[in-house]
């Protein structure tokens, strides 16, 4: 077994190895929590999700640390604006919300939206607001270190000066002087306009209960030092595999490993970045309303579809959303669970186990996790394993079909398809939909002997509208329910 991940900051494919054998550290930026989950948000989720689980089969103890950034310009912005006689309301929008009330609703948000799509608990999830000490230590180990000074306007700000790190840029391969969009920011009390804040003095109009006192008078921390402080505290100096959206690699990650190495911490092993999520081809924005969010999808399909969707493509390349995505994803599950429903039909009027795992994914599904987390590919040895065990069921080969039933049930674990959220399953009921499809089904076939054809269509159609599937082959009719 080898594990081979690609690395953002060497730009390679490198072997894995942990830092501690047996146990592996994972940091990945959580939400700002300043409005509703959009559909990056949970991609980056999946993703992490999925190397997470696949870590575990592997035999790691993973710890997995998310944090939510709870104070941030624009929460603040945007209570402000509840309190506003003319504030528009968004959805889910409350008057006059205090912004940590407002964080907090949105908090819950995302964690509703991750749990309906079987995105498992991180070990630690730890918010900004509560890492204020650490914080300030960091800073001051930099301001020791000559790496960050006090605003020279007397502004309370604090910056870190990015010309006193010689490996600043490094992540993205860029030189200090030719960064994008530098000579644009505020260089007000600044060295370079290119230093970034890791302490912000308190401003005149900003709610008090949105600053903390400091060594450098009342404010509150800049977006990138929070990652920094929590990340130290939880996993250390030094840990395997910092991940994110590929949007944070600058300037959020580029200057999270800036101040963190300058503060003389190892920092991350290994970078992984998660690609974007495009509308049609195009970039998504609310301006242009090329957009589909989380709770979108969700109304259209289910959250095993949904699942499903976000983490079929290989983690690091764009996935394009099209008006017929869910559908293509919609009809893979249903034939997925198609086969899963004859197999255990077959297995159970056998009086074999069923669900019994044999422990071991197939060697193709496990070469392609190992290869980066080549999920299409691990996807196609999924749907090979589902197209073998229905031609076993067809073979009545039930060695085989237990064989295949154990090998998809395995792979929908480690893909995390089969947390996702499904309706809650009532036995009685189920057995009892069973038996009345199965009556039906009898008389069809009845039908059909008499060549009554009408009366056989009739039958059929009737399941289908109902959302019963029914498929005949040599051994007779075979039903499922339709997902979604």
């Amino acid at each position: 077994m080898t594990l081979r991940f690609y690395d953002t900051a060497s730009a390679e494919v490198r072997d894995f190895v942990p830092l501690v054998p047996g146990k592996v550290s994972l940091y990945y930026c959580g939400a700002t929590v300043q409005g509703m989950p959009h559909v990056g948000h949970i991609r980056s989720a999946i993703a992490f999700d999925q190397l997470t689980r696949w870590l575990e089969y592997r035999g790691f103890r993973v710890t997995v640390v998310r944090n939510v950034t709870d104070i941030d310009d624009k929460i603040l912005a945007k209570s402000e604006a509840s309190f506003h006689p003319d504030f528009e309301q968004e959805p889910g929008a409350v008057p006059e919300e205090e912004w940590w009330a407002l964080a907090y609703r949105y908090e819950q948000e995302f964690l509703k939206a991750y749990d309906t799509l079987g995105v498992s608990r991180p070990t630690y999830e730890p918010r900004a607001t509560g890492h204020i000490p650490e914080m300030h230590a960091l800073i001051q180990q930099l301001i020791d270190r000559g790496h960050a000074y006090p605003a020279l306007d007397g502004s309370g700000d604090v910056y870190f000066d990015v010309r006193s790190w010689n490996k600043y840029g490094a992540l993205t391969r860029q030189r200090i002087d030719d960064m994008q969009g530098a000579a644009d920011a505020d260089p007000r009390g600044k060295k370079d306009p290119r230093d970034f804040a890791l302490w912000k003095g308190y401003k005149e109009g900003e709610p008090t209960t949105a600053s903390w006192v400091s060594p450098w008078g009342t404010g509150r921390p800049g977006w990138h030092l929070e990652c920094s402080a929590m990340v130290t505290k939880y996993l250390g100096t030094e840990f395997d595999i910092h991940g994110g959206g590929l949007d944070l690699r600058f300037p959020h990650h580029e200057n999270e490993m800036a101040q963190s190495q300058a503060a003389g911490h190892g920092f991350a092993n290994f970078w992984m970045h998660n690609g974007m999520v495009t509308y049609q081809g195009e970039k998504m924005s609310k301006s242009v309303g090329n957009t589909v969010s989380p709770a979108e999808m969700l109304e259209l399909a289910p959250p095993r579809v949904v699942r499903y969707y976000l983490g079929q493509a290989q983690y690091r390349s764009v996935l394009d959303y099209q008006p017929t995505s869910l559908q293509e994803a919609a009809a893979a599950v249903e034939r997925i669970d198609g086969f899963i429903s004859r197999a255990v039909r077959a297995l159970s009027s056998d009086g074999a186990l069923l669900f019994g795992s044999h422990g071991t994914v197939p060697e193709a599904f496990a070469a392609a996790m190992d290869d980066d987390l080549n999920v299409p590919q691990a996807l196609a040895v999924l749907h090979d394993t589902v197209r073998a065990g229905n031609s076993a069921l067809t073979d009545g080969d039930l060695a085989a079909t237990r064989q295949a039933l154990a090998s998809v049930t395995d792979m929908l674990r480690v893909l995390g398809i089969s947390e996702a959220a499904q309706p809650a399953v009532d036995d009685q009921a189920t057995s009892a939909l069973g038996t009345l499809i199965e009556a039906q089904l009898a008389a069809r076939a009845e039908a059909r002997s008499k060549k009554d054809w009408a009366a056989s269509d009739a039958i059929r159609d009737t399941l289908a509208a109902a959302g019963v599937l029914v498929e005949d082959n040599a051994d007779g009719a075979t039903w499922s329910l339709q997902r979604g």
